[in-house]
Formats: C-alpha cells, sequence, structure tokens
C-alpha cells in the first residue's frame, strides 16, 4: 500500500509540473487523489485475489473492477453515437417500447446532451496560422486529437472539465434547446442500461447520475458475459481474457453502447468453440447468443450461425449431426428475429414508430447510395479491392488503432503501440500445454476472422461511404475485435508448435490476470489523462 500511494505521488508530480496541473486543481488535492488511487488499486487487486474463487470468477470481477476505471474517467457522450445511445437508453428506462421522433426529454437531459457534443475533441479542434512566440514568424496550428488546448503561454487551459459547469447552468437556468427523440429503434440492446438508469432514477439522480448508472448496468451486463465465456472456455482463456480487458474493449463495455453486450456475446460464442465437446447445453446456448448478435446488428452476424460448421475438428458423428442441426436451427431463427426486428422499427411498417419520415437516409446524405454502391462493386470489383487494402494500410491494419478513443477523435499512442504486444502476451500464455486448438479449428476460425473482417468493410461500404470512394469511411477498431480474436486463436498455435513452451494452464491463468489486468488500469488512467489532464495544444497567439 505505501509503495502504491508513492507511486501515486510520482504520478502526481508529473502531472503537476508537465502538464501545469496545479493552475487547475490544488496541489494537494492532486496528490492525494493519485496517492489515494494507487492504494485503491492494491485493494482491488487484493479483493480480486482473496474474495473470488476460480479463474472465470476472478476474471469476470477484475473486469467489473476496471471497468468501473472507464465508467468515471471518460467524459459523458464521448464513446460512439453515445448522444443517441443515452436518448434511447432513456426513453427504454421510462418504459417507452415504441418509437416517436416528436417525443421530447426533460430539462436535465436536453442540458447534458448541449453540453457535451460527441466527438468533443474534433467539435473543438481549432485550425489556422498564429505567431511563433520565438522566431515571431507564422506558422500553421492544428490542435486535431488533443482534447485540452490554451491561446498563448499564459492563458488558462481549456477542456471538457468545463462542460461539467456548462451542463449544471444549462440545468437550474432551463434554457437548453429542445431534444426529442433520436433515430434508433432497438429495444432489447439497451435493456441492461436502461435498468442502471430506472435504479438511478429511483435515488432521485438526474441526467449525469443516470448516465452513469447506465454506464454501470452495461458494464455488469458485460462482466456478466464475460463469466459466462471464461467458464465455458476449454482452452484459450489467458488469449480470452486479453481481449476481454483489452482498453477499447472496457471503454466500449462501460459505455451506453448496445457493443457493450454485442462484444461480451461475441467472446462468449467464441470461447464456446474451444469445448473439446459440443454439448446440447452449449449448442443452446451459442444458438441464444447469435439470435441476441443478429439483434444488434442484423446480417454480418449471421456468420456466427455457421461457424460451428468451420470449426468441426475430430468430431464424432453424433457431435457433427448435433452441429449441423444446431447451425441450420440457429440461421433460421437469426433470419426470423432480424426480419421481425426490421418490421417493429420500420418506420413506414410498423405500428410502435410514430413521426417519422417515410424516408430516411443513410449517414452521409445523397452522397451514400447502397444499391448504386453495390452494383459499383460488383462492375468493379479489384477497385473495390484496392480501396479496401488502401483503408487498411492507412490505419495500420487497425491493429495499430486499438488506442483510438472517442469517434476517432482521441488516440492515445502509447496504447496503440503496446495493444498489439498485448494481445500478443495473451497468444503466447494459451499456447502451453495442450491449450492451443487444433489444425482443423484453428484454420476454420481463420476463415471465419478473414471473411468477418471482409463482410464489416463491405457493409460499411455500402452503407456509410459514397459512391466509387477511393477509401471505407466510418471504419474502427471495435469492428474487427472478433476477427482479431479469431486469428488470435491461430496465433496460439502457431507459438504452440514453433516454440512448444512448458508453460502449465494453471500458471499461465495466474500470470494473465495482474498483466491484463495491470494493462486495463492503465488505459483508464491515460484515457483520463488525455481528456483532463494533459498534454495540451498551445496555439500561437
Amino acid at each position: 500500500m505505501l509503495c502504491a500511494a508513492l507511486a501515486g505521488v510520482g504520478v502526481s508530480y508529473c502531472w503537476r509540473v508537465f502538464f501545469y496541473l496545479d493552475s487547475r486543481c490544488p496541489a494537494w488535492a492532486v496528490t492525494a487523489g493519485c496517492a489515494a488511487f494507487g492504494a485503491g488499486a492494491v485493494g482491488a487487486a487484493a479483493l480480486v485475489r482473496f474474495c473470488a474463487k476460480g479463474f472465470a470468477a476472478r476474471g469476470a470481477l477484475c473486469i467489473a473492477l476496471c471497468g468501473l476505471l472507464f465508467v468515471f474517467g471518460d467524459p459523458p457522450l464521448q464513446p460512439p453515437d453515445e448522444s443517441t445511445h443515452y436518448l434511447r437508453t432513456w426513453s427504454v428506462s421510462r418504459g417507452h417500447f415504441d418509437f416517436d421522433a416528436a417525443r421530447a426529454y426533460p430539462t436535465d437531459v436536453a442540458a447534458l446532451v448541449t453540453a457535451f457534443p460527441g466527438a468533443w475533441v474534433n467539435a473543438h479542434t481549432s485550425v489556422g496560422i498564429g505567431t511563433d512566440p520565438i522566431t515571431g514568424a507564422e506558422r500553421g496550428y492544428d490542435t486535431a486529437g488533443y482534447a485540452l488546448k490554451q491561446y498563448g503561454d499564459d492563458a488558462p487551459i481549456e477542456g471538457i472539465a468545463a462542460a461539467f459547469g456548462e451542463y449544471c447552468a444549462l440545468r437550474d437556468a432551463g434554457t437548453a434547446p429542445k431534444v426529442t427523440e433520436p433515430l434508433s429503434f432497438l429495444v432489447l440492446p439497451f435493456l441492461p442500461g436502461a435498468a442502471g438508469m430506472a435504479l438511478a432514477r429511483l435515488f432521485g439522480l438526474g441526467a449525469l447520475g443516470c448516465l452513469y448508472a447506465g454506464r454501470i448496468g452495461n458494464l455488469l451486463a458485460y462482466a456478466a458475459l464475460c463469466f459466462a465465456a471464461l467458464k465455458s472456455a476449454q482452452r484459450c482463456r489467458p488469449l480470452l481474457l486479453a481481449f476481454m480487458l483489452l482498453p477499447l474493449s472496457l471503454y466500449m463495455a462501460a459505455s451506453l453502447s448496445y457493443d457493450a453486450t454485442l462484444l461480451g456475446g461475441y467472446y462468449l460464442l467464441l470461447a464456446l468453440l474451444t469445448r473439446r465437446e459440443w454439448t446440447p447445453r452449449a449448442a443452446l446456448l451459442y444458438a441464444a447468443v447469435c439470435v441476441y448478435v443478429n439483434i444488434g446488428k442484423p446480417y454480418l452476424n449471421l456468420l456466427w450461425a455457421v461457424l460451428p460448421l468451420l470449426t468441426l475438428g475430430r468430431q464424432q458423428p453424433a457431435a457433427v449431426r448435433r452441429r449441423l442441426l444446431a447451425a441450420g436451427a440457429t440461421l433460421a431463427a437469426a433470419l426470423a428475429v432480424t426480419a421481425f426486428v426490421e418490421w417493429y422499427g420500420d418506420p413506414v411498417l410498423s405500428p410502435f414508430c410514430r413521426n417519422y419520415p417515410a424516408f430516411i437516409p443513410r449517414q452521409g446524405g445523397e452522397t451514400v447510395d447502397g444499391g448504386a454502391q453495390l452494383a459499383f462493386i460488383l462492375h468493379n470489383p479489384l477497385r473495390y479491392v484496392a480501396a479496401a487494402l488502401g483503408t487498411l494500410y492507412e490505419n495500420d491494419g487497425f491493429i495499430g488503432r486499438l488506442g483510438v478513443f472517442g469517434a476517432l477523435d482521441l488516440p492515445v499512442p502509447l496504447l496503440s503501440l503496446t495493444g498489439p504486444l498485448a494481445l500478443a502476451a495473451g497468444a503466447l500464455l494459451s499456447a502451453g500445454e495442450g491449450q492451443a486448438l487444433g489444425r482443423r479449428r484453428t484454420a476454420g476460425l481463420g476463415v471465419f476472422g478473414a471473411v468477418y473482417a471482409a463482410g464489416a468493410m463491405t457493409a460499411m461500404y455500402i452503407t456509410y461511404t459514397p459512391v466509387g470512394m477511393v477509401r471505407i469511411t466510418g471504419l474502427q477498431a471495435r469492428y474487427f475485435l472478433p476477427a482479431f480474436l479469431a486469428l488470435g486463436f491461430g496465433a496460439a498455435a502457431l507459438a504452440a508448435r514453433g516454440l512448444r513452451p512448458r508453460l502449465a494452464p494453471q500458471r499461465a491463468e495466474a500470470l494473465a490476470l495482474p498483466l491484463f489486468g495491470g494493462y486495463a488500469a492503465l488505459g483508464a488512467v491515460l484515457l483520463f489523462q488525455h481528456y483532463f489532464v494533459g498534454p495540451f495544444y498551445t496555439i500561437p497567439v
């Protein structure tokens, strides 16, 4: 505890010296807060170590504790589309399972949405020409990627922290612009967050308190799915934990995005495929989760229904028949629920939709036309392949973008550099003493990972990219996490065959918890630092 407190004092010193934090917060408060956080981290580690029994329980508790850091360390409404998801979750928490574009929200909700616009960093980016303070020459500046900035060396540092005061002022004055329901036509994926909001409302909390309570609801649902995944998995559990505790995974899990439960569902599906035998119970659980992920994101997730057929390995005929029946039933159920969800949220056909226009354009306006884009791909397949490869090249294959947060507007370079190393460590820890998957199963997962990644890119090209554009817009690293995990099983198998490590599974799991838990905590601290502490961009004036 003493060492952790001293480490916190060291962090406080760095923040105060390098980021001028004393000008925004008293030195004693910064030092005491960092020292308390360090001691609290040791207490959390002790809680995981002594109060939870078994790898799955300890992993889930570690996920929940690290996720809480992201819940409160991330400013309101900054994860992708969280403004829309917040409003939809609020409606569901009030018992509104229909959709009405004219339905208005309370004043404090409108104040929160106004004070914290999505993609806050991009919304407050400054670009122009200023005077160099040393040479006196004119030079350009661009604050993109910086959450904090100041005008001149002696000016106060501006940042998102001031938005909390703006929220309180708008709420108290009641002058926030009117906010109505967004274009969002889902119910089930928002239930965990809605439960948290409803509970917070019982205790008299307002819009901001309900936001944090909703995030906690999503986080607990994610932790529960991860617990089921770690409990069900029979191989490669350290690799699964590495993905579950990846800062980008926890960032989405600790938000109001329905990606929280989607990611947990993906990890559970892949964990079930590591089992040596495909039991009826495992098949039923796989089918239920597969149907759920198709509610959140239809069509592309139909690939999960046929994945068990690609990972048969050496099975008895009865097990093969069970997989065939399970795949057929899962595909039929997923198609049925997809059709129902499409009808339920159709602004023209559904009786649950009111006051929406008959035609809702895609994001990107008139330049986006799915039919025309699909025809372009079919007529120019090599051109599309070039656009896809160019997009991968520009974004480091997205494996190098694991430290980009917000709506692609807040990069944390250290996490982008170390994210692939953390996942590689998970693969290495899953390579010992019979933990890696066999060749057939690994090959099937590799094919699935490649097809899933290509499908995600093609879907974004058709639905969000202007016709014929030379790159794919809207892609984010989180879309590729299931594909990366599927390919990670192959990396573990290669390491097992090439290195032949003797690491026992129990030892590997014991190493994985502090390694990936510590990395997750580091990611939360760095996220908080980049939003509230520094670095900041000084604009020459």
